[in-house]
C-alpha cells in the first residue's frame, strides 16, 4: 500500500464545490425555519428530498447514520419491472415499474445503470414450465414497449456459453428478458447530491433525540451529531418521518399510542468471486412466487435473497448462518458446486423491506407505499421499492400539496410543472468518459489503467475527471488502495471533500466497493482513517 503524505481538505474556497464542514452545516440547521424536516436518508426520504428542493421548498435532510447506511445499500442492486408480479395479475404495476426502471436507466442516471440479461432456466419437475415462463417472459417485455428486446426462450447449450456455471442436468429451455442493474449506494449518493444541487441542507451521522411541539404540532427535532456529541435542533413547518424499518419507533415519540403501521421482512445476500466470467445473470424459480437471483455485479457474484418476517431490532439485522446455507442451496439449483464454495464469499449482507401492516407470507406481499399523517402533523412514509424511487419523491410531494389547509401548497411548485426525468449529477456516457480518462491521461506519468477508467466512469459519470484532476494534482492520489481492487486514493479524498464520507465504512462499504470485494483491510482501513483526518 502506497504511504500517503498529508492531503488536506481540497478546494477550500466556496466556489469550488466543497462541503460546507459538519459546524457550519449545523449552524445552518439551527439558524433556519425549513418549510420540511426528512428524518431519514434511505432513498424514500433523499428523493422526497430532492422533489421538495426542486420544488421551491426550504429543505433540510438528517439521517442517524449514513446516507443509505442501511436497507437502501442492501438491496438486490435491481433496477427492475418485478417479473414475479405477473403472477398475481398486477400488470399495471408491472407496466409502471417498467416505466420508472426505463427512465432512470437511459434518461436519469445512464452512467449508474445498466442493462443485465436474464435467464431464468426451466428444469424439469421445476415450479413452471417452458410455455409458461416463455409467454411470460414475452409478457414481460411488452410491458417494457420491447425496449430491451423481445422476451423468448433459448436452449441450454447456448445459456451454458453466457454463463459457464450454469447446471445443465434435467435443464428443459431457459428464458430470456432484460432489466437493469445499480450499485444502489452510488445511486442513492448521487440523488442526495442532486438534492443538495437543488438547495436542500443535509446532514449524515446526526441522530433524532426528540420532537419539537407547538401547541400539540410537530414542528422539528432535536438532534446529536454523532461525530462529536454536539446537540442542536432543526424548526420546520412540517416534518416527514422516512425512517424506514424505524418508521414505528418515530412514530411513537410523535405519539407514544401509536399502532404498529409496518412490519418487516429480512433479504440476505452473499458476495463471492467469480470462477469464470458471466455473462448473463440467473434468475431461478425456488417456488409459485420466489426466484433466487445470481448477478454478476462489480466484477463479483451476487447472491440472494432470502425473505422471511423480522420482528427484532433492526438495528441488529445481519446474516446467520442459516441464510447462508438457504442462499447456498436455493443457488445450487442453477449453479454448479466450484461456483458456491464457501471459500469464495467475501462479505454478506442483509437488509429489511418495509411492507404494509396486516397478515400474510412476507414473500407474497405488494411493494407498496405507504403514507400515513399522525396526530402531531408529522407524515410517515414506508415502503415501496427501489426502481420506483422518482415516483415516491413525487407521490409524497403530491401528498404535501394537498394537505388540509394547504400549508406548503402556496410556497411549492406543482409537480405536473417541474421536469419529469431531471437527470442525476455527472450524467454523460460512461463510455466515452472511460475512453477519455485513458486518452487524456497525465502527461508525465503512467497511464490510468483500464479497470480504473471505467470504475471512474460507471459510478461517477463525468464527475471522474474531477477525481482523475485530483490524481494529477497529488500524485500520491492515482495509486490505488489496493492492489486488487480498481479504486484510487483520490476517491477517499473525493468521498471526504465532496460526498458526506465521515467514517472509514462510510468510504469502503458505500463511497467504493473495497468492502464488498473482501478487501477492506486492517491497512486499507488505517490509510482510509488517516485520510478522513486530514480534512481540517
Amino acid at each position: 500500500m502506497t504511504t500517503l503524505q498529508s492531503v488536506p481538505a481540497l478546494g477550500t474556497h466556496p466556489a469550488s464545490g466543497s462541503l460546507p464542514s459538519r459546524a457550519e452545516t449545523r449552524d445552518q440547521l439551527s439558524r433556519a425555519t425549513y418549510d420540511l424536516l426528512v428524518i431519514g436518508g434511505g432513498i424514500l426520504g433523499i428523493s422526497t428530498a430532492w422533489h421538495a428542493a426542486q420544488s421551491g421548498l426550504r429543505v433540510a435532510l438528517v439521517d442517524a447514520g449514513d446516507f443509505a447506511g442501511a436497507t437502501s445499500s442492501a438491496s438486490s442492486k435491481l433496477l427492475h419491472g418485478g417479473l414475479r408480479y405477473l403472477q398475481t395479475g398486477a400488470v399495471k404495476l408491472v407496466a409502471e415499474n417498467h416505466f420508472e426502471r426505463r427512465a432512470v436507466s437511459r434518461e436519469v442516471a445512464p452512467h449508474l445503470a445498466n442493462p443485465l440479461t436474464f435467464y431464468l432456466p426451466v428444469y424439469k419437475g421445476g415450479p413452471h414450465g417452458a410455455a409458461k415462463l416463455g409467454a411470460g417472459v414475452f409478457a414481460y417485455s411488452a410491458l417494457s414497449a420491447f425496449g430491451d428486446g423481445v422476451g423468448h426462450v433459448i436452449s441450454p447449450a447456448k445459456a451454458q456459453r453466457d454463463v459457464p456455471e450454469l447446471r445443465t442436468d434435467n435443464l428443459k429451455a431457459v428464458a430470456v428478458y432484460g432489466d437493469d442493474q445499480m450499485n444502489d449506494a452510488r445511486m442513492a449518493l448521487m440523488t442526495v447530491r442532486a438534492a443538495a444541487d437543488a438547495g436542500a441542507v443535509v446532514l449524515n451521522h446526526a441522530a433524532v433525540t426528540g420532537l419539537r411541539f407547538t401547541r400539540g404540532r410537530v414542528t422539528g427535532a432535536d438532534l446529536k451529531d454523532s461525530t462529536d456529541g454536539t446537540e442542536f435542533g432543526v424548526t420546520a413547518r412540517l416534518v416527514l418521518n422516512a425512517t424506514g424499518p424505524w418508521v414505528d419507533h418515530l412514530r411513537k415519540m410523535e405519539d407514544p399510542n401509536a399502532a404498529p403501521s409496518i412490519r418487516l421482512s429480512k433479504g440476505a445476500h452473499l458476495v463471492l468471486k467469480r470462477t469464470r466470467p458471466w455473462r448473463a445473470a440467473l434468475a431461478t424459480p425456488i417456488d409459485k412466487y420466489r426466484i433466487t437471483f445470481a448477478l454478476p455485479w462489480e466484477d463479483m457474484l451476487l447472491l440472494g435473497t432470502t425473505d422471511e418476517e423480522y420482528e427484532g431490532d433492526p438495528a441488529d439485522v445481519a446474516v446467520t448462518e442459516a441464510d447462508t446455507a438457504q442462499i447456498l442451496d436455493e443457488a445450487a439449483f442453477s449453479i454448479k458446486d466450484q461456483q458456491l464454495s464457501r471459500d469464495l464469499i467475501t462479505y454478506s449482507f442483509a437488509g429489511l423491506r418495509v411492507l404494509p401492516g396486516g397478515p400474510g407470507d412476507t414473500s407474497k406481499a405488494k411493494r407498496e407505499t405507504v403514507v400515513t399523517e399522525g396526530r402531531g402533523g408529522m407524515l410517515s412514509v414506508a415502503g415501496g421499492k427501489w426502481t420506483t424511487f422518482r415516483h415516491i419523491g413525487r407521490t409524497v410531494m403530491n401528498k404535501l400539496a394537498a394537505l388540509p389547509g394547504h400549508p406548503l401548497a402556496e410556497d411549492m411548485e406543482p409537480m405536473n410543472r417541474l421536469p419529469r426525468k431531471l437527470p442525476l449529477p455527472g450524467i454523460a456516457n460512461p463510455n466515452a468518459v472511460a475512453h477519455r480518462l485513458l486518452v487524456d491521461g497525465p502527461a508525465p506519468g503512467p497511464r490510468m489503467a483500464p479497470d480504473t477508467a471505467r470504475h471512474l466512469a460507471t459510478h461517477y459519470g463525468s464527475l471522474a475527471f474531477d477525481i482523475a484532476r485530483l490524481a494529477n494534482e497529488h500524485p500520491e492520489l492515482a495509486e490505488r488502495v489496493h492492489p486488487d481492487a480498481p479504486e484510487i486514493w483520490a476517491q477517499v479524498a473525493y468521498a471526504r471533500d465532496h460526498e458526506w464520507a465521515e467514517t472509514a465504512d462510510d468510504v469502503l462499504r458505500r463511497r467504493t466497493t473495497l468492502t464488498i470485494r473482501g478487501l477492506a483491510t486492517d491497512d486499507v482501513r488505517e490509510g482510509v482513517e488517516k485520510l478522513l483526518a486530514d480534512r481540517d
